[in-house]
């Protein structure tokens, strides 16, 4: 009996010691998924070789990635490129494909090289990179001065811009000439966690839940400095904070209108993807997804996802989002526009990974914000 006992003791002892590993390595796992790398690539994105480049064309290893059409960046540590649609009736090995080599901004992309495909196609600010004038910024945030751009434009409504996962406020520039050319002032913001603003006070990210904030101070500096309204234009997380804006801030009566670019609409869904894609044991999944939804402030029963009551949408919303986005699933962003009609209108757009949607198409992406953003101005 007493045997008995004493292996039932070592068992559950076991067990337990077992169960507190567990929760131990999913908090690691969904720490490590939570904290902000803006400017990294995403986890999980494919690694190409670099087969070649020479006059114009680059060469690629054939996968899924390198066969999108569209303009993507391509970056290794030390070096980003921008490639062009893929090009056709040139002679290249069964495994390679061949792209447009549209510049070499940053290094050499050398034979050998392992790079990856990037939505952010511009380095540096939107002087160096695209030749507009700017002034640099601060704006007054509850944790402290959040820097950003600013492209001065004639109009009084004010395109405010929010980068997401695994970006910074570069990536906004891709669409800064088009909204340059619309006369729109634009201001590209830098939020909490970003280099150069705050570090949020647990050092994780929010998927926009705190995040949202820094956005509120932004619509706040520009309605101070001459702003009649405002459009925000978000990517990722970005776009989940425009939504929280609308919905919570007491600014939104000057919000004229929302474009939300792959937006994150399902916590669960894209903490799991997020958590996944840093090789996290499948047994140890759900103890992470759980970790990171506590860590993150996402699981309070007050806590509602953005956009989840689609009768509070208050202005006009463009979407953007497709079915190839593995991080944010497009069915939220689909749900939203049947439940809206009046106010939502989805561009969806194929083959384009997560944050990539105007690099999928960047002629169609800005004729439908041109059809959007000219009943705004």
């Amino acid at each position: 009996m007493r045997t008995a006992t004493v292996t039932a003791a070592a068992v559950t002892t076991t067990l337990l010691g077992a169960g507190a590993a567990a929760i131990a390595a999913g908090r690691y796992a969904a720490d490590a998924a939570l904290r902000p790398h803006p400017g990294r690539p995403l986890p999980g994105g494919r690694r190409l070789t670099v087969h070649g480049a020479a006059a114009g064309r680059v060469t690629l290893t054939r996968s899924l990635a390198s066969l999108r059409p569209g303009t993507y960046g391509l970056t290794a540590p030390g070096v980003h490129a921008v490639v062009g649609p893929v090009v056709t009736g040139v002679p290249h090995g069964p495994d390679t494909v061949v792209r447009e080599l549209l510049a070499v901004t940053h290094g050499s992309l050398a034979s050998g090289a392992r790079v990856t495909l990037t939505p952010q196609v511009h380095l540096g600010d939107p002087r160096t990179a695209l030749g507009l004038d700017h002034a640099d910024v601060d704006i007054p945030g509850e944790l402290g001065a959040l820097p950003a751009w600013f492209v001065p434009g004639v109009r009084d409504t004010w395109v405010i811009t929010a980068h997401g996962l695994g970006a910074g406020r570069e990536h906004p520039m891709v669409v800064m000439p088009f909204l340059h050319g619309l006369r729109l002032p634009v201001l590209d913001l830098a939020y909490r966690g970003d280099l150069g603003a705050p570090a949020s006070p647990d050092g994780l990210g929010h998927l926009g839940e705190s995040e949202w904030r820094d956005l509120d101070a932004a619509i706040r500096y520009a309605l101070r400095y001459g702003a009649r309204r405002v459009v925000l234009h978000g990517w990722s997380t970005g776009a989940a904070m425009a939504l929280h804006a609308a919905e919570r801030s007491a600014l939104a009566g000057r919000i004229a209108g929302l474009v939300l670019d792959s937006p994150v609409l399902d916590w669960h869904a894209t903490l799991r993807a997020l958590v996944a894609a840093r090789h996290t044991p499948a047994a140890l999944l759900p103890f992470a997804v759980r970790a990171a939804e506590g860590r993150a402030g996402l699981r309070a029963a007050d806590r509602q996802g953005p956009g989840a009551d689609p009768g509070a949408l208050k202005m006009p919303v463009l979407i953007f989002h497709g079915p190839d986005d593995t991080l944010a699933p497009w069915e939220p962003s689909r749900r939203l526009a049947d439940a809206r009609p009046d106010l939502v209108t989805l561009q969806t757009v194929p083959d384009a990974p997560h944050g990539a949607m105007w690099n999928a198409d960047p002629a169609r992406y800005e004729e439908a914000l041109r059809r959007f953003l000219t009943p705004l101005m």
